[in-house]
């Protein structure tokens, strides 16, 4: 993979995982799971439309698109798409480091072996 087509991925794979947190950070300040009813969908859908952490993470979203498609057009889908389950890991310390969600040794330990897999792939 060239530099410019890893650079390309990577970066689509660190805002999609950005976004991810965001969206969780703008639910988070919502109070907890979002119930939808007949009667409270378009407040409720106002309440998630205004929170900035929900609005930065699409903006994130669409970048990543916009990214994800240069690092494609520069390398083979088999390479790109799966370097997007760095995105698991980037996601997990986000979400310890910033979210203050748990990341048991199992979890951990999951995570180095979807780095051993990315890495191996990388090197074919």
């Amino acid at each position: 993979m060239s530099p410019s087509a890893f650079a390309f991925i990577i970066t689509g794979v660190i805002l999609n995982a950005a976004a991810q947190l965001l969206l969780k950070a703008g639910t988070n300040a919502l109070g907890g799971a979002i119930h939808l009813t007949r009667d409270n969908w378009f407040l409720t859908g106002l309440k998630v439309a205004t929170q900035w952490p929900i609005v930065v993470g699409m903006l994130c979203y669409g970048i990543s698109l916009v990214v994800w498609i240069l690092g494609l057009s520069r390398t083979d889908v088999t390479v790109a798409y799966p370097m997007l389950s760095l995105g698991y890991v980037i996601g997990a310390i986000g979400a310890w480091m910033f979210l203050g969600e748990v990341v048991s040794p199992q979890r951990m330990l999951a995570l180095a072996v979807i780095v051993v897999g990315v890495v191996l792939l990388a090197r074919s």
